[in-house]
């Protein structure tokens, strides 16, 4: 640009405010980038049961409504189907509330249906022959120092046992290892009996929470889901087939419309970063306006003020901008690993970088926008005589 270094003086000719704008700017393009992240990662569920080769059967009411234990053998008999597990949420915290752990009541065809969770022979036997037997992943383990024989004691935020007590002993039979493509966090998971489970809590009915199903072949994935829910058309115990991203996204919805949350977060943060940048702003076109008059009275036209100003604001809002979502690029990630899975953030991509930099220019049009019109329609003579 011609007239660049004009624009990068003005920009900061005031150090002291542009560093505290662009750091208020700074601020809402990470939280911009990292409530993006959120956002994709609790809706990003695809609903395509094409080349999948895992399926979920939940209940098609909502997912906190339990299936029959007899259906796992009606959906084991389809023609495709090569294994079904079953799972229940049990929701257990350790020793402090803080200390939330993922864990699940599963059946031993669970474990075959994943193979994300690596296990030896002997740890299977150990967890099919232990009824308080409980498999925890490696990073669960290593966090809390658990160790093999070790008896844990978890407390379950729903079910309570038959005689009252929400405490649940278990004994580690096992530490497995995950896949190496595995997703992030699968090595966070602690799996318990479900027998145990469903045999020793106060609301058993011997019902599960969701089949896993596998596959002979990915190709069958939408035939399979048609058959599976017509097992229960009709009754009171509906079923909906879906692929693990979608299940896990209906999961997430169960707290609330994520994305309605996200984009009401960021409304509030962009308005009062517009109610910011303008004032900064105006203000600095209103302490230039003498500076302004005299670069019309050497020939710079009302269309070259007006492009000067606004070239300012969107520069104001780019430099800001790129470094709080550049931050948030690296700070996704590096929450995501340093949780150990606790908290799973997809890369910020593309798409949202794009959306990034057009709020930046918009936000900058619309906050230069007057000061650059109050620039472009200034009198010189008015100016220069201080009116």
């Amino acid at each position: 640009m011609k007239y660049f270094h004009l624009v990068w003086g003005a920009l900061f000719r005031r150090k002291t405010r542009t560093v505290f704008t662009l750091i208020s700017i700074i601020a809402a393009f990470l939280l911009f980038g990292l409530l993006n992240a959120v956002r994709v990662a609790f809706t990003s569920g695809s609903d395509s049961l094409a080349g999948n080769e895992r399926l979920v059967v939940a209940s098609r009411f909502s997912i906190m409504t339990g299936l029959p234990e007899s259906l796992k053998a009606r959906i084991a008999a389809i023609p495709g189907v090569e294994g079904v597990g079953h799972e229940n949420w049990f929701g257990g915290v350790y020793q402090d509330p803080k200390n939330f752990v993922f864990s699940f009541a599963v059946d031993e065809d669970y474990l075959a249906t994943n193979p994300d969770i690596l296990l030896t022979p002997e740890q299977r036997q150990r967890f099919a022959q232990t009824q308080d037997g409980a498999l925890v992943g490696e990073a669960l383990a290593a966090r809390y120092h658990w160790k093999v024989g070790q008896q844990i004691p978890l407390q379950s935020t729903i079910f309570p046992r038959k005689n009252g007590d929400k405490t649940w002993p278990f004994t580690i039979v096992g530490i497995y290892k995950v896949a190496k493509d595995a997703p992030n966090g699968s090595d966070q998971m602690f799996f318990l009996h479900w027998k145990y489970f469903d045999e020793a809590n106060l609301y058993s009915q011997h019902t599960v929470g969701w089949y896993v199903v596998k596959l002979n072949s990915p190709k069958d994935a939408d035939k399979v889901a048609q058959a599976i829910d017509a097992l229960s058309a009709n009754s009171d115990h509906e079923t909906k087939t879906q692929t693990a991203n979608a299940f896990n996204a209906s999961f997430a919805k169960q707290i609330g419309n994520i994305g309605l949350i996200v984009e009401a977060i960021m409304a509030a943060v962009f308005f009062t970063l517009i109610l910011l940048t303008g004032n900064t702003m105006a203000q600095a076109v209103r302490e230039r306006i003498p500076e302004l008059a005299v670069l019309k009275t050497i020939g710079f036209s009302n269309r070259s003020v007006l492009a000067l100003v606004l070239a300012e604001a969107i520069l104001l809002l780019v430099i800001g901008g790129v470094v709080g979502m550049a931050i948030a690029s690296v700070l996704a990630p590096a929450l995501a690993k340093g949780s150990g899975g606790m908290i799973q953030l997809p890369p910020i991509g593309g798409v949202i970088w794009i959306e990034g930099v057009v709020l930046m220019v918009v936000i900058g049009i619309v906050v230069g926008v007057l000061p650059a019109l109050r620039g472009m329609r200034l009198k010189i003579v008015d100016a220069l005589a201080g009116r």
